[in-house]
């Protein structure tokens, strides 16, 4: 069985379902997913990425969007669909939160469940991936197993 630490920013739609439990053909997969609720502090980065994919007025609401304390119950309810998506597709899964430091908490899932891979489930953001700086990118310098990006749907 493959065990893949599944790194996610909203509730999967079924294609992304799809995606994931079929990355590896018919090998059973088990996922460790992780959801970070969103917090207030890439707010600017969020927006510019809005403004680049000509989603001005998503870029104007950032501020209606909840975060910190009042992102944890829609953070749950995601993680809760998506776990039960991914159960419904016919793979072992369990999910977590996590908290304010996403990518140590990452390394620490696939050394406790000796994951064979991350993967990391975002929507495009040109300025964090331009610098490096969004979570595929770092994790490939802390896990020590293969991180694959895949870009979430939007459906």
């Amino acid at each position: 069985m493959i065990t893949t630490v599944l790194m996610i920013e909203k509730a999967m739609v079924p294609t992304d379902v799809d995606l994931v439990t079929t990355l590896h053909g018919d090998d059973p997969v088990a996922f460790v997913v992780l959801l970070q609720p969103r917090g207030d502090q890439d707010r600017l980065l969020r927006a510019l990425d809005d403004v680049a994919l000509g989603e001005f007025g998503r870029a104007v609401r950032e501020n209606d969007v909840p975060e910190g304390p009042d992102a944890v119950p829609p953070a749950e309810r995601a993680l809760h669909h998506s776990v039960a998506a991914l159960r419904d597709a016919g793979a072992e899964a369990e999910g977590r939160l996590v908290a304010d430091h996403p990518l140590e908490e990452l390394a620490a899932v696939v050394r406790e469940v000796s994951a064979d891979e991350v993967v990391v489930l975002t929507a495009p953001h040109y300025i964090e991936e331009l610098f490096h700086r969004d979570w595929a990118s770092r994790a490939r310098h802390k896990v020590g197993v293969p991180v694959l990006k895949l870009f979430a749907h939007a459906e």
